[in-house]
């Protein structure tokens, strides 16, 4: 199995325990982070070494990157798993796919890579070496199936994780109000949004002086990773949260958040977001030419409209933010119509449609791996 980011280790370790449980004899190896290594999965590479985001700094860890590549190509070669379980992280699981496919280790591929979105010619690589994929979304297993590449819908797995009484538990707070701070998982991708993310809070809290600010530490970061991205500290009236991303969610009436998973996480507790997002000039420049939706922010694609402001590249600045921010603080009725956006998006996801269960999907390919 190999989840590179700390979403994807999120999400494939309840997969490992749900496994375990079945079949406490089954054995996982490959990359993870500290939620899969909890779970009981033995760790070949730490994922925290991998987690960065957009072309130019993948090539500046190109290294690292290619020798995690090496160590997996060497498990497939002369181990011969059973199955190859691959989670999101795109680029560098469909290298190792085409490894699996040579040495006859049939692939599952879970989270799809985002081929709706932008290079949709990376369907014809899916379609020659994974085995199937294992959809999150609904609109995915038709877009694969138009394709011709086996799929299941599986739903997602933050359905599961959330339950719907969860977005009702922190509505609107008397007096005293809590931004949650939420700059990525990934050392690139902090060191380039939490000086703003920071800057954003300095200027809502002499605004507002009374502001709590919560910040959760993923599982592929500590501490430090924080301190170092922020210049040397943080602020102390800033309260990290270790491993407690949604309690800091549960805890926060809005959020400050990086483009990713979390914003699709976040709108399942109906909290309303600012999402920020920077990448090295040349990756936005190669990028923005080649995405086909208007949104970055999951929250948004899956509703089909900008539910919650995005703020991309100069535009994600201090003020910017605050600005956006503010007003969900100082205008009750957008921030109501917000939540009750936020609302619809767990239906959009058809909970009850899916194709059959992951952990099914998994033993089902185990068996058919059995018997060839």
């Amino acid at each position: 199995m190999v989840a590179g980011e700390a979403s994807g280790d999120m999400h494939a370790a309840a997969l490992v325990r749900r496994l375990k449980q079945r079949d406490p004899a089954i054995r996982v190896t490959g990359i993870g982070g500290k939620a899969l290594r909890e779970a009981g999965m033995e760790i070949t590479v730490d994922a925290a070494r991998l987690a960065v985001v957009g072309i130019i700094e993948v090539i500046t860890h190109w290294r690292e990157i290619k020798g995690a590549l090496e160590a997996m190509r060497r498990v497939l070669r002369e181990e011969k798993p059973d199955l190859l379980v691959l989670v999101d992280y795109a680029e560098f699981n469909l290298k190792l796919a085409q490894t699996a496919k040579e040495c006859g280790v049939p692939v599952l591929f879970y989270i799809s890579p985002q081929v709706w979105a932008w290079r949709q010619k990376r369907v014809e690589k899916i379609r020659a070496r994974v085995d199937m994929m294992a959809v999150v979304f609904p609109f995915e297993a038709e877009f694969y199936r138009q394709h011709d590449v086996p799929v299941r819908f599986v739903g997602h797995p933050l359905l599961h994780a959330i339950p719907p009484q969860a977005r009702e538990a922190n509505g609107p707070a008397e007096g005293i109000r809590t931004i949650g701070l939420f700059p990525g998982s990934r050392r690139s991708e902090i060191r380039r949004l939490l000086p703003a993310i920071l800057g954003a809070a300095e200027i809502l809290r002499r605004q507002r002086p009374a502001l709590r600010f919560v910040l959760p530490v993923a599982s592929t970061l500590d501490a430090d990773d924080l301190r170092e991205a922020a210049g040397g500290g943080l602020p102390d009236w800033i309260r990290l949260m270790d491993g407690k991303a949604r309690e800091a969610i549960a805890a926060s009436d809005v959020v400050i958040t990086a483009s990713g998973t979390a914003t699709l996480e976040i709108a399942l507790y109906g909290k309303p977001m600012v999402i920020v997002y920077r990448v090295a000039a040349l990756t936005y420049a190669i990028v923005s030419r080649l995405l086909k939706i208007d949104h970055i922010g999951l929250c948004n694609i899956v509703a089909g409209e900008r539910v919650v402001p995005e703020l991309l590249q100069k535009d994600a600045s201090p003020a910017g933010i605050a600005a956006e921010i503010s007003r969900f603080l100082d205008d009750e009725a957008y921030y109501e119509a917000t939540r009750n956006k936020l609302r619809t998006i767990r239906d959009q996801l058809g909970e009850e449609k899916i194709d059959m269960e992951l952990d099914e999907l998994v033993f089902e390919m185990l068996g058919q791996s059995a018997k060839t």
